[in-house]
């Protein structure tokens, strides 16, 4: 059977594997390894069968405690059984991970390595987890990149089974587990041959089984329990050989070889960088880069963690090496050193090679970017300042842990090809880009890589998505610097982000936007005019959300943008590129129904007749500056450190600006301003029967009512909007319903919502959405006006009702949740 090439990200690799070779899936979801069950079940769903033919069970169980459970349960009937998880998830499933390790039962747990709450959350991903787990006595094995995800985790599964040591698979959340890249997929073929029946036959043998009944799980008293400790010492010796078996085996199958402990870089190395996960791919670039212009330095990937071989580890260093950086993507706080590290030493320690000098280092923690000028400023500690239990990446003011690096260094491959686009969270721009790789990995030669930067906030927060397109393979696992392309899917991110400092000289920029080609030039940032004069810029308009309008695509432009960027990017032949975008589309939609097909044909080719190209001034000449990020009367740590993180420029804020225990100001919100609405609401006073309702059905706490005496209309601005207040409670008062235009969502809950209609025309209510651009500074004014008024007294009004409770401030506002968001309403 002949191998493929497909364009897949670091998730459907593992869970291609893992489906093929188990018969149980337990699961829960956890970001960012929730797509590895999904997908399991859906195969699942559609009968897709494993190599022995038969459809694996996938369960999901309530907890990440029930799915570990579920998954030593099904092992112990002789089950071939699997679990997703990453983080909190995987510290949940340590008991029964040592229970599982401890009873030598064959198993694959596939983990996207994330970081731990500690001061705080967060999604993002290092090996903190995974570190936490490394008594369980699992072996852990690391995958690098998205094809090495799916070797590894075959690898991984015919190891477990005949070193009897369940293995813990791992590789780097959202960097590997969310990165679409084009891989060589393998066939059953070859994973049947990895996988020895006999070995299966003595994992079932071991099952609890009425017909060979034996006890497990028992208690052991002190005097024996060391001695069980004990037993199981011959396993753990022989894994590493198994595990290098294993790989030996899959390259003599597939051609692709793999090492406990694999080297790169100069044979005389001097200095070398020892580290796993996917910051060993940018340190791959960076030392071929280096090695080529006559440095001494060289990389050893580390990929079976657990057991760690002493042997194999000192045998694949350069006899040349003087000096190691370990680099752990993990911090243990009071430890003498990283885990890592602190192997490294015992394992030179215990083969006599003392004149090795190691230094331990910190990288990369919640997805923190690792490059290669990173790398260059690691080996450049090494033989200069030689400062042990540094940091890279960071600026620490405080106890000074951090190394300089170079601002930047270009070691990508010549022929890539780099795009940046900003899009706006469940606009389709991520799809549309990951539609986009498919198209160029799997219809051209091109080696094709995807990363997508999320918002926390997710729907309706900034997604930058990285791509790169090339004849050689890509290795850089980093953010695109230097881009060839940048796209802006929503013109207000130019007033936001400093999108063109990434893109090079002779860029292509591609904006939508509402103005036409004879106007776009003067409506942008005076700034923004530079940067494309100075860069030499070709830049291109359209109004996506027209063309989406016309073409009855509603609010996602992901289709027309799609197409703007094959049409003006040149990666592929125009007329190529529009047959494999309908193509695309036929294969996305069809399922859909044909209206839905021509529906994205009739945007593909609208969207051809909308782009437009602009002319360049010779001078910068728009009055238009960029507004500060928050405004001068915000507090002093909102304006100097929130401020950098809502620009973008978090990674500038230092360690001393940081608060040492987690704890943050509140009430910060109210100066971010997102101004991500296309529409927001506007008000008729005329028909308001000042229900409430939109109040109450806001997520934001963006629109709200007040009332209060007319007296306080004094200084009222000459837009602002007032009626007298209905209700005998509230005789001789005035009423407003008034909106944060720079807050709201347009997520149109309060349109919704809203009983009031105009008796000459239905479609006509109290609340109606009409476009930000222009409202947003006279609104603008109106809500400064409006906070003035004086909030009323909540003792006076009937809390059990819509309208008195929303007549009292809202203390929940402006939250992070997505636009349209049921559950804020209730916190609000």
């Amino acid at each position: 059977m002949a191998r493929k090439m497909v364009t897949i990200d670091g998730n459907e690799a593992a869970a291609y594997v893992a489906h093929k070779t188990n018969e149980v899936c337990a699961i829960y979801p956890i970001t960012p390894s929730s797509p590895m069950g999904e997908l399991a079940d859906a195969w699942s769903a559609e009968d897709l069968r494993n190599i022995w033919g038969t459809t694996p069970l996938v369960v999901e169980l309530q907890s990440e405690g029930g799915a570990s459970g579920a998954v030593h349960g099904a092992l112990q009937t002789g089950s071939l059984t699997t679990t997703f998880t990453a983080s909190q998830g995987l510290l949940l499933m340590i008991p029964n991970m040592f229970k599982i390790a401890g009873e030598l039962t064959s198993t694959v747990f596939h983990v996207t390595a994330r970081s731990l709450a500690c001061q705080a959350l967060s999604i993002f991903g290092d090996h903190s987890d995974v570190m936490a787990t490394r008594s369980t006595g699992f072996a852990m094995l690391a995958s690098n990149s998205i094809q090495e995800v799916m070797d590894l985790a075959l690898i991984a599964q015919a190891a477990t089974l005949e070193s009897r040591v369940p293995f813990l698979h791992f590789f780097d959340g959202f960097r590997t587990s969310h990165e679409v890249s084009k891989v060589e997929q393998l066939t059953e073929d070859d994973i049947r041959q990895m996988i020895d029946d006999e070995l299966v036959i003595a994992h079932r043998s071991r099952a609890l089984s009425p017909d060979r009944p034996v006890i497990r799980g028992t208690a052991q008293n002190p005097d024996v329990y060391f001695q069980g400790r004990e037993t199981v010492n011959p396993f753990y010796n022989a894994c590493p050989e198994m595990v290098q078996k294993a790989m030996d085996k899959f390259a003599s199958i597939v051609g692709r070889q793999y090492h406990l402990f694999d080297y790169v870089g100069a044979p005389d190395a001097e200095r070398v960088i020892v580290l796993m996960g996917s910051g060993a791919e940018a340190a791959h670039e960076a030392v071929e880069y280096l090695v080529a212009q006559g440095e001494k330095v060289g990389l050893l990937k580390v990929r079976l963690y657990r057991p760690f071989s002493v042997q194999h580890f000192v045998d694949a260093l350069p006899a040349s090496v003087k000096s190691i950086a370990a680099l752990d993507r993990t911090k243990e706080p009071g430890a003498a050193g990283e885990p890592l590290y602190q192997d490294i030493i015992t394992a030179l320690a215990e083969t006599g090679r003392t004149g090795v000098r190691v230094l331990g280092g910190r990288y990369g923690l919640s997805s923190k970017e690792f490059t290669p000028a990173m790398v260059k400023g690691v080996f450049d500690n090494l033989a200069g300042a030689r400062k042990n239990h540094f940091t890279v990446g960071i600026i620490d003011d405080v106890t000074h842990t951090s190394i300089e690096y170079p601002a930047e260094l270009n070691t990508e491959p010549k022929g890539t090809v780099r795009c940046m686009f900003y899009g706006l969270g469940s606009d389709g721009t991520v799809g549309a880009n990951k539609n986009s790789i498919k198209i160029i990995g799997e219809e051209t030669d091109n080696f094709a890589q995807g990363y997508f930067v999320y918002d926390s906030k997710k729907a309706g927060a900034v997604t930058v998505s990285h791509l790169r397109f090339g004849p050689q393979a890509i290795r850089s696992t980093y953010l695109v610097t230097h881009a060839d392309f940048v796209a802006c899917h929503q013109t207000i991110f130019l007033e936001k982000f400093d999108m063109l400092a990434n893109a090079r000289e002779g860029a292509t920029f591609l904006l939508n936007t509402p103005y036409g080609a004879d106007e776009a030039w003067d409506k942008l940032p005076r700034k923004v005019q530079q940067q494309i004069i100075d860069k030499k810029l070709k830049f291109y308009v359209i109004d996506a959300y027209k063309v989406a309008e016309d073409t009855g695509m509603g609010r996602r432009v992901n289709t027309i943008m799609q197409t703007c960027f094959f049409a003006i990017s040149g990666v592929l032949p125009r007329d190529e590129a529009i047959a494999q975008i309908k193509q695309a589309i036929k294969k996305s939609y069809g399922s859909k129904g044909d209206q839905i097909v021509q529906q994205n044909f009739a945007a593909v080719d609208e969207a051809l007749a909308n782009l437009h190209e602009v002319k360049v001034s010779a001078q910068a000449s728009s009055s238009i500056e960029m507004p500060p990020v928050v405004s001068d009367r915000a507090p002093e740590f909102v304006r100097n450190v929130t401020a950098k993180i809502m620009a973008g420029l978090g990674d500038t804020v230092t360690v001393s600006e940081m608060p040492v225990d987690g704890t943050w100001p509140t009430a910060t919100t109210q100066w971010e301003k997102r101004n991500i609405a296309l529409e927001i609401p506007e008000w008729d006073p005329e028909i308001c029967i000042q229900c409430g309702k939109c109040s109450v059905a806001c997520p934001h706490a963006t629109i709200r009512i007040k009332a209060y005496a007319p007296e306080a209309l004094d200084k009222a601005p000459a837009s602002f909007k007032s009626a007298d207040a209905k209700g005998k409670e509230f005789a001789g008062q005035k009423f407003t319903v008034q909106v944060a235009p720079e807050d709201c969502t347009g997520c149109g809950c309060c349109v919704q919502v809203c009983p009031a209609k105009s008796k000459a025309d239905p479609n006509h209510k109290a609340i109606n959405m009409k476009p930000q651009a222009p409202l947003r500074a006279v609104e603008r004014e109106n809500y400064a006006f409006f906070l003035g008024l004086p909030e009323m007294d909540r003792t006076k009004l009937n809390l059990a009702t819509v309208k008195g409770s929303q007549l009292c401030q809202p203390l929940f506002e402006y939250s992070g949740a997505c636009a349209g968001c049921g559950e804020t309403p209730y916190v609000k």
